[in-house]
């Protein structure tokens, strides 16, 4: 098989192969890494390769599971390898070795993935871009000048330049569907408590985050989550398991016509690209034309506010992560350790007391309450998954002179003045991307669709909400427009048509 065909392959295409003895796992792992080396160089998707180990363990590959010997990347966030390096991006963990496999990574490991490596983060997950300091800038494949996203950038820049067809990932804020809108790829964000967590760290950001995947097709998400998903017993968060499966379901009709909101206004009143609302308004066309009933209508939850009590829990979490490095190093943080954003989050996080940290996750209930109110009327609420296309390189970094006046202003101010502050620095990232973090703060599932193409040649995404244990529906969705004129396909991608 040469490159041009493996590039046109999905997951779910690699396994059938491999099982009926098309082509070996070392074959399509060549072609991985082959493609990996042409492409790396110049996205800076993958941090931390493990050629040799992958290659060895491709020998002893058990060929009844589903996806035995399909080749795959880790995020370098929370999916540990046991012995493999784990950094979080961050300088003061570079040389961080995990002691064991994450259950994420062990059901994947039982399905019969092969482990390429991890892919590039920003430090901690902290921001919708990915150029840590540690690392480097991952660069877009539709366009080099400009970002893939975060936190799940360097697996959406390996996914869309055809090193694998799908990547482990995660989505604490829109982690997993902004960068499949920023680069053309399918991305789902499934219930809360749906895939495996820890060991250790069973309610990831307060149940804000989860370890799912992104993908170029609907097929190989559904897929996964017929294996990823879990009733956990030891986990905080846990969801009913969906009986049937997400891959053979997706293909069933639906029964009767959906009732369906939309919307293209920024729940924190920032502005909407041009690019945003035509994506929108070609999806609301498609679904009408389909036979459902598509009304514009906003939910009554407060946007502001619970982007206040987001940071509010950033700033906590932080803390904590940052107090465990200060034990594990026997002495305090400095600035030059870490970058601004988690310096920033790791000083407000000082003054947030355990009544605060509780109120803002009680609102996070009540916009849960009020989002399935929501959802008793309408089955989807569509939105634009980023408010624009993908920033350039750079764009969202913050010059020398903000962050010395942001530190000193920091060292100043009351709790409240923190916050401010912390509202302020994050302000030009939430801009671009002010639609995801609901789904996060509700525990809804949720999903990025690749509709749209700018006529500056940059993808652009939907986003669709149903309410929690719905991912069948989303799903159900996503394959029927898969099949229409308005999906981005890997003909649209200038990096895949080599």
């Amino acid at each position: 098989m040469n490159l041009q065909t493996y590039l046109k392959l999905d997951a779910t295409d690699i396994a059938e192969l491999i099982r009926m003895n098309e082509l070996t796992p070392q074959a399509f792992l060549n072609l991985a890494f082959q493609r990996l080396e042409q492409v790396n160089p110049t996205l800076n998707a993958v941090v931390h390769d493990r050629k040799d180990r992958v290659m060895a363990e491709a020998e002893n590959i058990n060929t009844e599971q589903p996806f035995a010997g399909v080749p795959i990347l880790l995020k370098n966030l929370s999916q540990s390898i046991a012995g493999e390096l784990l950094t979080s991006s961050s300088k003061l963990m570079k040389d961080t070795v995990s002691q064991r496999d994450a259950n994420f990574v062990s059901k994947l490991r039982e399905a019969g993935f092969l482990f390429m490596g991890h892919t590039n983060t920003p430090e901690f997950g902290l921001k919708n871009i990915t150029e840590p300091e540690l690392y480097g800038p991952t660069r877009n494949p539709w366009n080099t000048n400009h970002s893939s996203g975060g936190s799940s950038g360097g697996a959406a820049a390996a996914i869309a330049a055809g090193v694998i067809p799908a990547a482990g990932a995660s989505d604490g804020g829109g982690s997993i569907r902004i960068p499949a809108s920023f680069t053309g790829l399918f991305g789902l964000k499934p219930t809360r408590g749906r895939t495996p967590v820890g060991p250790g760290s069973g309610r990831q950001w307060q149940g804000a985050s989860i370890d799912f995947v992104l993908s170029r097709s609907v097929r190989d998400s559904a897929a996964l989550l017929d294996i990823l998903q879990v009733v956990q017993p030891e986990a905080a968060f846990q969801t009913p398991a969906f009986s049937g499966s997400y891959k053979e379901d997706m293909e069933v009709p639906f029964t009767k016509p959906l009732r369906i909101a939309y919307t293209t206004e920024s729940p924190v009143g920032t502005p909407v690209s041009d690019d945003a609302r035509e994506a929108v308004a070609k999806t609301v066309q498609w679904v009408e034309k389909a036979g459902h009933t598509v009304e514009e209508k906003v939910h009554d939850v407060d946007g502001i506010r619970l982007m206040q009590d987001y940071y509010m829990m950033n700033s906590g979490e932080i803390s904590a992560v940052t107090a465990q490095l200060e034990r594990s190093l026997s002495r305090e943080l400095t600035p030059d350790d870490v970058e601004i954003e988690t310096w920033l989050l790791h000083e407000a996080g000082k003054s947030v007391s355990a009544a605060d940290f509780s109120e803002s996750l009680a609102s996070w209930d009540m916009a849960a309450a009020q989002m399935e109110a929501f959802h008793r009327t309408y089955d989807f609420f569509i939105t634009p998954a980023t408010a624009y296309t993908a920033p350039e390189i750079g764009e969202l970094s913050h010059s020398q002179a903000d962050q010395e006046a942001w530190h000193q202003k920091m060292e100043k101010a009351d709790k409240t003045q923190q916050q401010a502050i912390i509202w302020d620095v994050f302000l030009p990232s939430l801009t671009y991307t002010p639609f995801t973090q609901l789904a996060n703060l509700t525990g809804q599932p949720a999903m990025s669709l690749p509709v749209h193409v700018s006529r500056e040649g940059l993808p652009l995404g939907v986003q669709v909400m149903a309410s929690k244990g719905k991912e069948n529906q989303l799903l159900k969705l996503a394959f029927q427009l898969e099949q229409s004129n308005i999906w981005v396909g890997m003909k649209d991608n200038p990096m895949l048509n080599v």
